[in-house]
């Protein structure tokens, strides 16, 4: 039978851990690397600390300009759906968000692989619960209550929309509706792309564990890769202007978005610190991030992306991997450059607060709520403004009465250098 090393055993070990060279033959005297490579039981059984991410386990925690990314995402889409003439490309916001979403979601499964040796599938699934559900929820049943004490239009024959944004399902009835969307569920259609990222995250860690467990860190950004580029190839396929739906809605053909942030994060947590080909990212990035960001602010000025003008072959096969690739830039250039001028632009503490704890909230209830504020009769000269001050309210209650209370449990203090799910969430 196992027994645990003696205090003495776990003080040797580590220190000689500490001074074994790594792949790259240099020696790392990081106490954190060392104690993550000891034995440790997990689920019951002994485990080493994931080999091949040596990036994963620096410490650091969340990456505030990635926060502050969220932010600027969720202000372009509530602008895009209250005044769409503003900002025509403004659903843009949500192809960022996707790639922002693969990206923290992997690098949080890689954080606690090279940690531990293994993830904890079980645990993974409640968190994600606990900080995705109940948010929905309250905004189902808020909608829900309405539709039966009231005859306000927007929530009559509304039970629809509710059941479907409730079960994940909004993303698979609006794909398969090849003209205009039903009315039965505009009002909480918005809800598609949760779906697209539940789904995603019923699909994707499993895989991911799976790699892990059975191959090198190379195959596994490998492999990563290859799944990026097959929406791509599965949108070519199904392309026609009947399609348009199919294609934009469908978690097959959006999966791309997703890992695109997913390649990110392997590749960076796969790279040693002082590893020359992570400095060529690091230096890349920085320069490419303000180009990227500037091609993507430029398609939320002038470029539609939904209704059937839009429907075009580029941009409905093409374009959405291009979008995740700029998008993945500036992400990278955001986690691995944190003092250039945009890092810190984006790291502005308003920033930085709205998008860690408010950016899901926000971009829960403001669409519900615009429909509300034009069933009350609100002037349209008054409606966006009253519109977001109704949602930064509903938002902030969410944050503070349902997420945070949810999410807030005692965890097991992490080793040095290793990264939480609270931190990364």
């Amino acid at each position: 039978m196992d027994t645990p090393p003696t205090a003495d055993t776990r003080s040797s070990a580590g220190t000689a851990a500490a001074h074994l060279p790594d792949r790259a033959g240099h020696h790392s005297t990081r106490p954190g690397v060392a104690l993550a490579l000891l034995p440790r039981r997990v689920d019951g059984r002994l485990v080493r600390g994931g080999r091949g991410f040596p990036s994963a386990l620096r410490a650091g925690g969340r990456v505030q300009g990635v926060d502050g990314l969220r932010a600027l995402a969720v202000a372009v889409v509530i602008v895009y759906h209250l005044e769409p003439g503003l900002l025509p490309g403004g659903a843009l916001g949500v192809d960022v968000f996707f790639t922002i979403s693969g990206f923290v979601i992997t690098r949080l499964l890689l954080a606690e692989f090279a940690r531990t040796g293994d993830v904890a599938m079980r645990s993974f699934y409640w968190r994600r619960w606990l900080r995705l559900v109940p948010a929905l929820l309250a905004v189902c049943a808020v909608c829900a209550v309405l539709a039966l004490t009231t005859r306000l239009p927007s929530f009559d024959s509304a039970w629809a929309a509710i059941v479907l944004a409730a079960t994940f399902l909004m993303n698979i009835v609006r794909a398969a509706q090849p003209g205009v969307y039903s009315s039965d569920t505009s009002l909480l259609s918005h809800t598609w792309s949760l779906s697209v990222e539940e789904q995603f995250y019923l699909i994707w860690p499993p895989v991911l564990v799976l790699l892990l467990r059975r191959v090198g860190a190379r195959t596994v950004l490998l492999c990563a890769a290859v799944l990026c580029l097959l929406p791509l190839v599965w949108r070519l396929i199904l392309w026609n202007p009947t399609a348009a739906h199919r294609i934009y809605n469908g978690v097959d053909t959006r999966a791309d978005q997703l890992l695109a942030g997913a390649v990110l994060a392997v590749l960076v947590a796969r790279l040693h610190r002082d590893d020359p080909r992570l400095a060529a990212l690091r230096r890349w990035s920085a320069r490419l991030a303000w180009p990227a960001l500037g091609v993507l602010a430029l398609i939320v000025a002038y470029v539609p992306m939904t209704g059937s003008n839009a429907w075009t072959m580029p941009w409905y096969t093409v374009g959405f991997l291009v979008t995740a690739v700029l998008s993945a830039t500036v992400v990278a250039a955001l986690e691995l450059q944190p003092r250039t001028w945009l890092s810190r632009g984006l790291s502005l503490a308003p920033l930085v607060w709205v998008g860690r704890n408010l950016s899901y909230g926000l971009y829960l209830w403001h669409y519900p709520l615009s429909r509300l504020v034009s069933d009350l009769g609100v002037d349209d000269t008054w409606h966006a403004t009253a519109t977001v001050a109704a949602s930064l309210l509903a938002a902030t209650a969410s944050h503070y009465l349902i997420e945070k209370p949810l999410t807030r449990r005692k965890r097991p203090k992490p080793a040095a250098g290793a990264v939480t799910g609270a931190q990364l969430r």
